[in-house]
């Protein structure tokens, strides 16, 4: 018998006030026997709906039976037939537009909780069983992966899977990406996502770190190393500023300078050598997930008031809404129709302002949403002595100037097909390399189709 409760069971949270002046998850996960009361509301629809809204094609209704049932270890088998990654989708991806969004049961009431399933479920099968990964029996085919963000774990792992020799090339310290130096500890503990990755070595994944790939050595030296293909998915980590006066202050950070030396760099803890800005006022430029996270990583620093500044309402703010109702309850401060003009400086040349003006909403613009358009002489200044600007990020330009016959758009993005094939033979790309910065899920879909792609190229090259 189906629970037919019109609510999701509530995932247990840290509260605000203990949480906002630490980097421990926020989110404590389901028990045994809340997943399978969770699980009990789904209602089996035959057309599996929610299957079409998941990237990487999980098979939801399957394993969401397993857990109902209390299978738990079967249920995980059947998320990491598609997913190599569910611990980490199950916190971090937005299900909420996706599969849940094209849930039955979201119709009359709330969808099923099928991304808090898909953490329980790997979490549980972390914490209850220690069987070693088979590694596949190779094919013989060497593929290159440029990158460790989901994108490119997302291919080795589909690649792995049928056998291809599969070395993935990663620039930092520490495999994982974004993942690593983008999401914070509170959102997406560093030792789950590796984890997740030990899961793809046991697999016979190579991962080479500090390897500048177009520095180091060019996508043609891979080649001439004997792989056959290579994958791009080098994420998008040139961040973008708005060129307006004041913006080379001290004080005026990227999100992913600020995000990496706390998320990468561990400098919220207090025996860390990393340094970093720990001011009284901050305002943080935007209003998306990077932009949350920068603002609840400088409360957890001791910040004492974090401000928002979103040029447009709260109805555009392009956040999970979980995110936003979590960094209200912690205490940030959220300027709408707002947006900054210049950033004022002291005589040691130290941010000490933000000078703001006030915005309304227009017409739609390509994007769908409203254009916001400045109010006339509605200036006014926000006291603050650090700045962090999250408007978004486009791809380095080291891979694109160093490979021949790889085209880029005008943002610097790889141009490929559907499948990952760029204009370069044997080269394929996806995730953030080809969009901009997107979502964790949408990378790792790329990566996917990009796995079957490489191998399809592969074997009829034979």
């Amino acid at each position: 018998m189906a629970n037919m409760s019109l609510k999701k069971v509530e995932m247990p949270l840290l509260d605000p006030k203990q949480r906002s002046t630490n980097f421990e998850e926020v989110a404590l996960g389901y028990s045994e026997e809340m997943a399978m009361e969770e699980a009990g509301r789904c209602l089996h629809c035959p057309t599996k709906p929610c299957v079409s809204g998941c990237p990487v094609s999980v098979k939801i209704p399957q394993f969401i039976e397993k857990v109902a049932q209390g299978k738990f270890e079967e249920a995980y088998h059947i998320i990491h037939e598609t997913s190599a990654l569910p611990a980490v989708c199950g916190r971090v991806c937005p299900q909420e537009t996706q599969c849940e969004q094209k849930c039955v049961r979201g119709l009359k009431g709330e969808s099923v909780a099928i991304g808090r399933l898909e953490r329980f479920v790997a979490d549980w099968y972390r914490e209850h069983i220690d069987t070693a990964i088979q590694k596949p029996q190779s094919n013989g085919h060497k593929v290159a992966i440029v990158g460790s963000g989901p994108a490119g774990l997302t291919c080795a792992g589909d690649l792995a899977k049928e056998g291809y020799q599969v070395s993935v090339f990663e620039a930092l310290h520490v495999a994982g990406g974004v993942l690593m130096y983008g999401i914070p500890e509170f959102r997406l503990p560093k030792d789950i996502v590796q984890n997740e990755i030990e899961g793809l070595k046991q697999m016979g994944v190579d991962i080479q770190t500090n390897v500048v790939i177009g520095r180091s050595e060019s996508v043609d030296d891979l080649f001439e190393a004997g792989y056959e293909a290579v994958f791009i998915g080098s994420g998008a980590g040139l961040p973008n500023f708005m060129n307006m006066p004041g913006e080379n202050l001290n004080g005026v950070y990227s999100a992913n300078e600020f995000l990496t030396r706390c998320n990468l760099m561990k400098a919220y803890k207090e025996d860390s050598d990393t340094p970093i800005q720990r001011p009284k006022k901050a305002v943080i430029v935007g209003g998306g997930n990077v932009a949350m996270d920068a603002a609840r990583c400088a409360k957890r620093l001791g910040v004492e008031e974090v401000m928002i500044v979103y040029r447009r309402s709260m109805e555009e703010l392009p956040a999970r809404k979980e995110e936003v109702e979590h960094a209200m309850e912690e205490g940030i401060q959220f300027h709408l129709l707002t947006n900054p003009v210049r950033v004022l400086g002291d005589e040691q040349g130290w941010v000490c302002g933000v000078e703001c003006v006030e915005m309304e909403l227009g017409e739609p613009d390509e994007s769908g949403r409203r254009r916001p358009v400045e109010i006339k002489d509605s200036n006014f200044v926000l006291s603050a002595d650090c700045m962090i600007m999250a408007i978004g990020t486009s791809p380095n330009p080291l891979i694109r100037s160093t490979t021949a016959n790889l085209e880029t758009n005008r943002k610097g993005c790889i141009i490929s097909d559907e499948q990952g094939q760029t204009t370069r033979e044997g080269v394929f790309a996806g995730g953030d390399a080809v969009t901009g910065a997107a979502t964790v899920i949408l990378a790792m879909g790329a990566g996917k189709k990009a796995a079957a792609a490489i191998d399809g190229y592969i074997q009829n090259k034979k």
